[in-house]
């Protein structure tokens, strides 16, 4: 009897600590890596402007952003479990990661060795030529003839992804208005419903969006008139966050042009990242960048030059309006140029995926037009 009492406290003493066991419960985290975003960008939608998570510790220019990449997976909450519950098996490191692949945005999977490109192409007096062939062209990739060109097409009705990028510093604030409501105006007539997504963003220290992507140009129209004028100018790190955080993450099911139109005056005083940084990054992401300037000086500024640099190395057109009114001019025009380009993809003569920048030269067999493209590209790095 003595012997089955023993036995039986025994039992109880283990189906305690059992129980002890279960109740303590666990906690487990993932981290996977994600892009570091532009610095110091806000998102702000239709409201005053919040701060938005911070992202990863690296960062532009060594400082830390306000705002994170799309897709990054949380830290996953403690478990809790009861007395007598199961506890749950933690999850294996290759569930995270295919977890993380669902989450991430659909691109368009091209071979490496395919270069795409998109251009235009004018006669003497400016005019757009629409009806070129395949055979009228002339490519040449980093200094040789292109081995292939795989397809060719007059591409005027693509989808269009866009990106409005607003001075807002203390420079352009005797003209701000007017520029917002001939944006404005640019925005209602290019972007189409449920075909056509564009994205708002102001800067002076800081890039702030006012409204993320969107097809609905009412909504558009009020991020452009959140934005208040004052403060200094990042205009290089409001292109390098709206080429790496928006364009680049921006879902791409079919084929797009991606373009931003940048209005300012081209004096860039607080930025992290430096103008080829900010060029190179528009580079990877495939825009076009038109900029629009803001100095009715009469006189071509520093901040001029640097406007042309950037639309120039993007295959894009800069715009100098000698007087205020002729900011929608230049709207007008970059709105014809968006439905008058052709889209190229070739193969060049010897690729290599080494990640260096590689030139590209378009030309045509007839003499007199001028093929307006991007200058080069990075090859993808394996």
């Amino acid at each position: 009897m003595k012997l089955i009492l023993m036995r039986s406290r025994v039992s109880l003493l283990f189906v305690g600590w059992l129980v002890m066991l279960s109740a303590s419960g666990f906690s487990q985290s993932a981290d996977p890596s994600s892009l570091p975003s532009a610095p110091s960008a806000s998102v702000q939608q239709n409201a005053p402007a919040k701060p938005a998570p911070a992202p990863d510790s690296k960062s532009v220019g060594g400082q830390n952003s306000q705002a994170t990449a799309p897709g990054t997976t949380p830290t996953m909450p403690p478990v809790e479990s009861t007395p007598g519950a199961p506890v749950p098996a933690a999850p294996r490191l290759e569930d995270l990661d295919k977890a993380d692949e669902n989450e991430a945005v659909t691109t368009i999977k091209v071979p490496v060795n395919e270069v795409r490109v998109i251009f235009t192409v004018t006669d003497k007096h400016g005019r757009y030529i629409k009806d070129l062939k395949k055979n009228d062209f002339n490519v040449v990739d980093d200094r040789k003839p292109a081995a292939q060109i795989r397809s060719f097409r007059s591409e005027t009705d693509l989808p269009l992804q866009v990106g409005l990028l607003i001075d807002a510093s203390n420079s352009v604030r005797d003209r701000f208005k007017f520029e917002q409501e001939a944006a404005i105006e640019f925005l209602n007539a290019i972007v189409r419903p449920r075909y056509d997504k564009a994205f708002v963003v102001g800067f002076d220290a800081t890039p702030e969006v006012t409204q993320d992507f969107t097809d609905n140009t009412e909504d558009l129209s009020k991020g452009v008139r959140l934005l208040r004028a004052g403060g200094g100018t990042a205009m290089y790190d409001a292109l390098y966050f709206a080429c790496r955080d928006k364009l680049i993450k921006q879902e791409q099911v079919a084929p797009v042009r991606r373009a931003i139109i940048l209005l300012s005056d081209g004096d860039d005083n607080l930025s992290h990242v430096t103008r080829e940084e900010a060029i190179e990054m528009a580079e990877r992401a495939e825009v076009i960048v038109y900029t629009i300037s803001t100095n009715i000086s009469g006189m071509k500024s520093n901040g001029d030059k640097v406007l042309q640099r950037i639309a120039d190395a993007t295959g894009g057109r800069a715009f100098f309006p000698f007087q205020i009114r002729d900011v929608s001019d230049a709207f007008t025009s970059i709105q014809d140029e968006l439905r008058s380009q052709y889209a190229m993809a070739y193969k060049p003569a010897d690729f290599v995926a080494d990640g260096r920048y590689r030139t590209i030269e378009i030309t045509t067999l007839e003499k007199g037009l001028k093929v307006r493209t991007r200058k080069g590209y990075y090859a993808p790095k394996q």
